[in-house]
């Protein structure tokens, strides 16, 4: 089995990451954390009002600094933005400190599990679906880059995900 005292969760908006990072870490006796919600306690503000207030590279820059420091802590399961890829720096720190899997989901299933969460700023526009398709065409070829381990999540439970991960993760080894 892969050493998996850290295990990162890449992936698009609606993947699961969140979700499935919650369940997987209580399988695998690990810590949870999230960048997005870190990012959110250290400023005090939610995602769109940095977007707002700073635009998408102030809040990218934010991103690295936090994944610079949480891809250091140990027995820790760290669920990234759907981003967190379009930085080398982060590719990088991802891709060496821990074992990453791309939790993938189509973009037709993305478009169903975001279409009523109004807290996406990259989302609020009047054609999400054709920003969901824009976004993982370019993100799609990052995640698969830095991937150690890629696991489908369309049409399963996170915690159906979560189980079937730790099933393979064990085949692994």
């Amino acid at each position: 089995m892969p050493s998996l005292h850290r295990v990162f969760l890449v992936g698009p908006m609606g993947a699961g990451k969140t979700t499935i990072g919650k369940h997987l870490a209580q399988h695998l006796k690990l810590g949870f954390a999230d960048t997005d919600s870190e990012i959110e306690a250290r400023t005090g503000a939610d995602i769109p009002w940095i977007f707002d207030v700073e635009g998408e590279e102030g809040f990218r820059d934010r991103e690295q600094q936090v994944v610079e420091e949480m891809t250091g802590w140990d027995d820790m399961v760290l669920a990234t933005g759907g981003g967190v890829v379009l930085r080398p720096e982060n590719r990088r720190v991802l891709g060496s400190r821990g074992f990453v899997v791309y939790l993938y989901a189509t973009v037709d299933e993305q478009v169903r599990r975001t279409r009523r969460d109004r807290k996406r700023p990259l989302l609020q526009t009047g054609d999400p679906e054709q920003t969901l398709r824009e976004l993982m065409a370019v993100r799609d070829p990052l995640y698969r880059e830095i991937a150690d381990h890629i696991i489908e999540t369309d049409q399963c439970s996170p915690r159906t995900v979560a189980q079937r991960l730790v099933r393979e993760l064990t085949s692994l080894g």
